[in-house]
């Protein structure tokens, strides 16, 4: 039997029915928390989600770009005037490229046998070549020590020779600095089918011709001097030139539809992409090796060996565009107002837990009727309405009025 008086309390307990009871708290102290809570919930909504993130759009972030450059300048390097073609690659003007400005040159490289360059090569005896030895170097090794110059042996390789020296000091080319480089940007939202280039309307041929890119007097100028890109990026010139480095030129476009089609703008940044290489002693900077061939009257092929240092250039696009849209504006101002009722259950957590009286408010705000007492309610029997209570007690539950039908 007391198993199942406890089985019927718990089908009793599921079986009921909870409703909100309003209680109104005359308190200075709760009515001040709960409207300042508002006004906080409401001046986040408006200020920072409408205003600044502009919640009311629909945003289309995937931007379609194309990139064009161009460089242009002449620099000396070893008693040679080079152009861009001497000192650009690749030469397609893509959004990725090369300006050279150190060369480490090995001319007339035939296919042959020569001793390696690297003293790491050293040797006394043929043995010395026999055991396992680093894998990079000018060619592959036949095993045999031979003399490199009077006072040093080294491994003998077959390849290329002879074998490049790269550990040699060669000069930057200064000019490089006051090269200008040329950026042609066109993008589209497909989403608001907008396209638009960052050669702006108001641009004449004249300005093309004397204008350069400074972020404060000339922001929209597609001319940019090589010199004030280092700058811009935080780097120093003669060092980058030197080893090499990588730079980014971040043309952005945050673009909001809603205004006219002028303010739709592009900002230029700058930035070092490979900064984890700077503060590496093992491969700082940048570099890579190229090489230009040639063939003697007697058929025999040679080569010019170039080890090239340079800066590197990543034009990145990136960009987001908004609109007015009715279903964000709708889902956002009703999620508004229903964060304003999180006043309400901060200002409950107060009453009922840290004010004088707590207890008093509890026993108004919480209370179960059962239907005994409804039964015994005579605006009950009267009128066969839910009207009033003759029992109370005080209850743990959720804030809510529960009535047992």
């Amino acid at each position: 039997m007391p198993m199942l008086s406890s089985n019927m309390n718990c089908v009793a307990e599921f079986f009921t029915y909870e409703t909100t009871k309003s209680v109104v708290v005359k308190s200075w102290t709760v009515g001040v928390i709960n409207r300042a809570v508002q006004l906080l919930i409401i001046s986040y909504f408006i200020g920072w989600v409408f205003l600044h993130e502009k919640a009311y759009q629909v945003r289309d972030t995937s931007i379609e770009s194309s990139v064009v450059t161009k460089v242009k300048g002449f620099g000396k390097y070893t008693n040679r005037v080079m152009d861009t073609a001497d000192y650009v690659t690749p030469p397609q003007g893509t959004s990725v490229f090369v300006i050279i400005t150190k060369q480490i040159v090995t001319e007339n490289q035939v296919q042959g046998f020569c001793p390696e360059s690297e003293v790491k090569y050293s040797c006394v005896s043929d043995s010395d070549c026999q055991r396992p030895v680093p894998t990079t170097g000018g060619g592959i090794l036949t095993g045999r020590c031979v003399n490199y110059n009077r006072s040093l042996r080294t491994c003998e390789i077959q390849g290329w020779c002879p074998a490049e020296v790269d550990t040699v000091q060669a000069p930057i080319m200064l000019e490089a600095e006051n090269f200008t480089l040329f950026i042609k940007n066109s993008i589209r939202f497909p989403l608001f089918d907008f396209e638009k280039g960052n050669l702006l309307p108001n641009l004449t041929a004249q300005d093309i011709r004397t204008c350069r890119f400074h972020p404060v007097n000339q922001p929209f100028c597609p001319i940019l001097r090589l010199g004030d890109i280092v700058r811009f990026a935080g780097q120093d010139f003669s060092k980058l030139a030197s080893t090499g480095g990588i730079l980014g030129i971040k043309i952005g476009w945050v673009c909001d539809l809603d205004r006219s089609w002028e303010h739709c703008v592009p900002s230029y940044t700058f930035t070092r992409l490979d900064s984890v290489s700077e503060k590496n002693n093992v491969s700082p900077g940048y570099n890579f090796r190229y090489a230009k061939y040639y063939r003697r009257e007697n058929g025999t092929e040679y080569r010019t060996l170039m080890k090239a240092f340079g800066i590197r250039f990543d034009v990145l696009v990136y960009g987001n565009a908004g609109k007015f849209n009715i279903i964000p504006t709708l889902i956002n101002t009703v999620a508004a107002f229903t964060s304003v009722g999180v006043g309400t259950v901060l200002c409950d957590i107060i009453l009922l837990n840290f004010l004088k009286g707590a207890e008093q408010y509890k026993a108004k705000k919480f209370e179960e009727v059962t239907e005994v007492t409804l039964r015994h309610s005579p605006v009950y029997r009267s009128s066969q309405m839910l009207g009033g209570r003759n029992d109370e007690k005080q209850s743990t539950d959720s804030g809510a009025y529960s009535i047992g039908l």
